[in-house]
Parts: C-alpha cells; structure tokens; sequence
C-alpha cells in the first residue's frame, strides 16, 4: 500500500497550499504562468487532487483573489478594533489596511498581479464590486457621506500608485495627505 494510504488526508492545508503556491507562481512570473500544471507541479500535489479543489484555473483564481480579500478584511478590521471613533471607522481602517500593504512587499506582490487581472476578468471584477457592495450596505449608517466616499476613491488611486509606484512622494508629504483622508472621515 502507497504512503498516500496511509497518511492523513487534511484537505484544508492541501487547498491551503494550493493556493500559496498559485499565488507565489503569480508573483514571481505574473498570472499567465498560473496554470494547473505549473500549481500542481509546484505544490507536489497531483493534478487529480488540485482538480478535487480547484475543477478548473478561473475557480482557482477566484479562491486566490477571495483569499486576498479576507486577508484585506482581517487587515481592515484589526484597524477597526484599534478605532474608538465609530463615525468613519470603516474608511480609516479601509485606509490603513490599504496604504499599509507598500510596507508588506509579498501582499503588495500579490494584490499587483491580482489587480491586473480585475482589468480583464469579469468574475474577478464582479467579485470585487460585490465586496465593495457588501461593505457599503454593512457601515452605510457610519460611512455613507459623501466625504467617506472620497477618502475611500483617494485610497483606491494612493494604493494603485503604490503598485504601480507611479508617484513620487516623500514620507512627509504622505502623512500629510493621510492625516487629511483621516480629517475628512470625522468630519
């Protein structure tokens, strides 16, 4: 009998590595290299059991771009729980967990290739207006001024700047601009 007989089976760590690996295979040689092939080779899995999880590569993007997204939840709600002010609350910790991610350079790796394929995939960017969605109608009694809407559509272009690194600005000049975003939220 094959140790795979033997061994015990936790389908959540091997669904874990999984997408690990699609997501280091995306950062390292962008998202054309993402295949099911290339996942399972990487992860010594066998394609049989990635099929298990993931049945095709949209399912398996899907779970990699759902994954960054409850990492960005925890990230937004750790700042949440750090905020006494409820009024805002959602678009500082949105603003946080944003800006924070220049600072965290495999995350910032990860959400660059992920954020390129949102141009070109619907699932994936229909997938990213129902979070936006959800979030919405969760703090609409808290976030739902227009100056919250602002700070949240300024971070949008300061975190695709940042992945982009398309702006040039000094760390000075960039407190500046978030004490303002942060101003704008208590307002």
């Amino acid at each position: 009998m094959s140790d795979a007989h033997h061994r015990k089976k936790q389908p959540m760590l091997v669904r874990q590595q999984l997408l690990e690996v699609a997501a280091r295979l995306a950062s390292e040689k962008g998202m054309t290299a993402v295949t099911l092939d290339a996942v399972s080779g990487a992860s010594g899995v066998s394609k049989g059991g990635l099929l298990h999880h993931f049945p095709n590569k949209n399912t398996l993007l899907e779970a990699v771009f759902d994954s960054l997204l409850e990492r960005l939840d925890g990230a937004i709600e750790e700042a949440m729980r750090a905020d006494p002010l409820p009024h805002g609350r959602f678009t500082r910790g949105y603003l946080r967990a944003c800006l924070a991610l220049r600072d965290q350079p495999q995350e910032t790796k990860d959400w660059a290739q992920v954020t390129m394929v949102l141009l070109s995939e619907p699932q994936l960017r229909q997938r990213w207006r129902d979070w936006v969605r959800e979030r919405s109608e969760e703090y609409v009694g808290t976030d739902s001024s227009a100056d919250a809407a602002i700070v949240r559509l300024a971070t949008d272009g300061i975190w695709l700047a940042d992945l982009l690194g398309s702006h040039d600005m000094d760390e000075s000049a960039r407190e500046k601009l978030v004490d303002r975003l942060i101003e704008l939220t208590q307002l």
